[in-house]
């Protein structure tokens, strides 16, 4: 399993900045753990914050940041329409990190969590939605169809959402080209990406 330095590593251009926001980190009661390859402080057996480094910059993820104040100003909705309660605070090269702002930020949203302020995923039964390629290869091939109907509710939904999420016919085509084998082994979509 990779380590919190080896992230670290990974993005030496950003090496003062993962240092100074971890050092802050470390200074709260959270626990630190690697998850989705990023390093992600959490309380409990919740997820409190990740920390993340990209091309144009490293951020904060605050997993419950909808509940934060937010009085800078300084979260983001990095995916709107589709991310709820996860907030982003985004440092750039020239940006000065102020550890204390950040402290109480990071502050509240343990409170948060040791509050029991989150939004939960809507389980609700919404019926499942088969994009027409999808179904047309369920039509030509039923052992696909066997192996699809085997696979959680959610994974099930995954499949479809990702080839019916593609604006062009060529893409849900190449979508579901690609995704055909993981069906016929039971996987789901974003199975390689857990318990990492």
């Amino acid at each position: 399993m990779a380590s919190v330095e080896d992230f670290i590593k990974k993005h030496s251009q950003w090496e003062s900045q993962l240092r100074k926001l971890r050092s802050v980190l470390q200074e709260t009661d959270l626990e630190e753990n690697i998850k989705w390859g990023a390093p992600v402080y959490g309380y409990g057996s919740k997820n409190v914050v990740g920390l993340g480094a990209f091309k144009s910059y490293v951020g904060l993820w605050f997993f419950n940041g909808v509940f934060l104040k937010d009085e800078q100003e300084v979260l983001e909705n990095a995916q709107e329409e589709k991310t709820k309660a996860l907030r982003q605070w985004r440092f750039y090269e020239d940006d000065k990190i102020d550890e204390k702002l950040v402290k109480r930020y990071i502050l509240e949203a343990i409170d948060n969590q040791k509050n029991g302020r989150e939004i939960l995923p809507d389980r609700s039964k919404k019926k499942l939605e088969l994009p027409t390629e999808l179904s047309s290869a369920f039509r030509s091939n039923k052992a696909l169809k066997a192996s699809f109907d085997k696979l959680t509710p959610g994974k099930q939904r995954e499949y479809a959402d990702h080839i019916g999420s593609a604006k062009q016919e060529k893409t849900r085509i190449s979508r579901l080209e690609k995704a055909i084998p993981m069906i016929m082994e039971g996987k789901g979509l974003h199975d390689k990406y857990k318990n990492c």
